[in-house]
């Protein structure tokens, strides 16, 4: 195995690629290339035993790997992680995670769980996991409050950090703010759930998480993003479609202020009193 160094790659190099294409318009035919976003699986080890299986944009995986743990409740902060190796075996990237003496234990219920609860395609899977999902998640505890301009403010600084979707139009994204509304964190990828894990792993490794107060994404908010966010003590979480019915209802019960914008107007679901005129 040959471990990979991708600190000091350009998303883009690595996230997407260059495709000849055949464009056809007003009965012309006209060759031309493209930029399309790469996704490959990435597989996470946990302890050395296999825990999951995600379909990413390579890059930042170290990163990627931190959030994730984070929002599963394997980690409750960096100190818990002994060593995040990335490599590269038979062809398949592979993540491991080698946690603290005794947070094994600690986490010996969600390690042993089959399948994960954080990055589901068809949702939540009876109340049974509805329930393990709210007992994972501490209400955000939090005073802060921020004007609706602001926050408008920061969601248009979205697309100017937006490098990889700029030339594939098919990336998500997610960027942290601290309580003075301060940017800490920006990750892409081809999946909102491992933009988001991104984001909230960068802050996690370099220390700043506890210092993360808003995310703002470039999708709609689902309950799963809701509960990265307050597993990342995020008080606000914004995104540029209206969220699920599920995710208001976790957002209400974590106290998480949750909010859409568009054409500059935001739409505040639940917890408006973070919110100023």
């Amino acid at each position: 195995m040959a471990p990979v160094n991708s600190v000091n790659e350009a998303p883009e190099v690595k996230s997407c690629r260059e495709e000849p294409i055949v464009i056809y318009t007003n009965g012309k035919r006209q060759a031309a290339t493209e930029a399309i976003i790469i996704e490959e699986p990435l597989s996470i080890r946990i302890e050395g035993s296999p825990y999951s299986l995600v379909m990413r944009s390579p890059g930042e995986e170290k990163a990627h790997v931190a959030g994730f743990c984070l929002s599963e409740g394997i980690i409750d902060g960096p100190d818990d992680i002994k060593a995040i190796g990335f490599c590269t075996e038979s062809g398949v990237n592979v993540a491991t995670v080698t946690l603290m003496p005794g947070r094994r234990e600690k986490a010996a219920d969600i390690l042993d769980r089959k399948g994960f609860i954080s990055q589901t395609s068809c949702g939540i899977c009876g109340k049974e996991m509805a329930a393990d999902i709210r007992q994972m998640v501490m209400p955000v505890e939090t005073g802060i409050r921020v004007s609706a301009r602001r926050i408008l403010d920061c969601v248009d600084m979205l697309p100017e950090h937006q490098v990889l979707h700029r030339k594939t139009r098919s990336a998500h994204a997610a960027m942290l703010f601290d309580a003075n509304l301060n940017s800490l964190s920006f990750a892409e990828d081809v999946g909102r759930h491992n933009a988001l894990d991104k984001a909230v792993g960068n802050a996690l490794l370099s220390n700043q998480l506890s210092l993360a107060a808003m995310g703002v994404m470039s999708s709609r908010l689902s309950y799963e993003l809701v509960q990265k966010g307050a597993r990342a003590g995020l008080a606000l979480l914004i995104g540029i479609s209206r969220p699920t019915a599920l995710a208001v209802d976790l957002a209400r019960s974590v106290r998480m202020t949750l909010g859409c914008t568009k054409n500059r107007k935001l739409m505040v679901f639940c917890h408006e009193e973070r919110i100023t005129i």
